[in-house]
């Protein structure tokens, strides 16, 4: 019964399996939206009808098989078809089916009904963090796990949301209409919220909707729900609903601090000032891969601790991080981070870990480079 708001949101998946799911006990959550309590209401509407057609078909046999046992003497009889029995059984199931398909329809037209949204947001799926982009807002910026390194390699305890814990949770306002626009950079990736009744696939080249109106103000965990590489565990989704008045101040926060960092493009920049945002940038962006010690995971994710090709050629390294590299796991950041961020890690990646490369990348020539590819 666990995994049925995950086949009535889109399809049985992995997600069956996952924390948030067993978390859920032996039912689906009634969630914190009308949809989702909608959704509810039906799971058990159909489950209870389930149950009785059972009670029902199985008493039957086993009556049957009881009563009319061959040690009792009892002897098979002989008969043709009855249409009245034969009508009667197509009937009573068809006419069951009808019932069931009255709710289950008008709740899927409301499920796919994306109009009037109040505030549009488009989330991208990136191996393996959300990306998430207020359109018309001017603000944007990525999701990461956030539980630290040492739970999950077992040094530390683990904490009470494992797995289910971000750097940046998506925060949206409380009783307004959230259309989001979901696609992906790389594979296909699944963002599922089961509180918001919301479970729909991020697809490379492809852009589905859904929504949400959030009635409670709260934290709400999800994950991915489809198996999108090695890390597919470590890519939680962490909702946080607030009143209107909190997510404004929020916003506008969001925007002067957006501002700030455009600002910071023009301006020259010190070792120092890039090597520490570099660190801030290589622990949420690229440690899950590379490792917090540059060690990486060869060969899908090479050392950067030593990397001779990266640190005998500076354009190449650069290249790297804005474009990816075609084929392999190494997605492309120019999309991701902004000229800032580009330029603080790859000057972090060249002179940590006893790099000591002495180069140091500044915001404007990432900003020229990303001017001349046509960004």
């Amino acid at each position: 019964m666990r995994t049925l708001l995950v086949w009535m949101a889109g399809g049985l998946t992995s997600a069956a399996l996952t924390p948030i799911a067993l978390a859920n006990g032996w039912n689906m959550p009634v969630g914190v939206t009308a949809l989702s309590r909608d959704i509810y209401s039906l799971h058990m509407i159909i489950f209870w009808i389930c149950v009785i057609i059972g009670v029902i078909v199985f008493g039957a046999m086993f009556y049957s098989l009881f009563r009319y046992r061959h040690s009792r003497g009892a002897k098979s009889a002989t008969f043709h078809e009855h249409t009245s029995v034969e009508v009667i059984w197509t009937a009573i199931p068809l006419l069951i089916l009808v019932a069931m398909a009255v709710p289950a329809t008008a709740t899927l037209k409301n499920m796919y009904d994306v109009s009037e949204a109040d505030l549009d947001i488009m989330v991208t799926g990136q191996q393996w963090r959300w990306r998430y982009e207020y359109l018309g807002e001017d603000v944007a910026f990525t999701s990461n796990l956030g539980t630290p390194r040492e739970q999950i390699s077992g040094a530390d305890e683990k904490g009470e949301h494992y797995l289910l814990e971000v750097d940046e949770p998506l925060v949206l306002p409380v009783g307004q209409k959230v259309r989001l626009l979901l696609t992906s950079d790389d594979v296909i990736h699944s963002w599922w919220v089961p509180e918001l009744a919301v479970k729909q696939d991020a697809i490379p080249g492809f852009v589905n909707e859904n929504w949400v109106r959030i009635e409670e103000p709260g934290i709400y965990r999800g994950q991915c729900a489809e198996l999108c590489g090695k890390d597919h565990a470590f890519m939680p989704v962490v909702v946080e609903a607030v009143e209107q008045e909190r997510f404004d101040e929020w916003l506008a926060e969001r925007k002067e601090a957006a501002a700030q960092e455009a600002q910071g493009v023009d301006r020259e920049w010190g070792m120092d000032e890039l090597m520490e945002r570099g660190e801030q940038v290589y622990g949420s962006v690229c440690a899950s891969c590379h490792q917090p010690d540059g060690s990486g995971n060869p060969p899908a994710f090479p050392a950067l601790a030593g990397n001779q090709q990266m640190l005998d050629d500076l354009d190449w390294h650069v290249d790297t991080v804005v474009n990816g590299v075609s084929g392999a796991a190494m997605p492309a950041f120019r999309s991701t981070l902004n000229p800032v961020e580009i330029a603080a890690v790859v000057t972090y990646e060249r002179n940590a870990w006893g790099n000591e490369s002495g180069d140091s990348v500044q915001p404007s020539e990432i900003a020229e480079r990303l001017a001349d590819q046509g960004e």
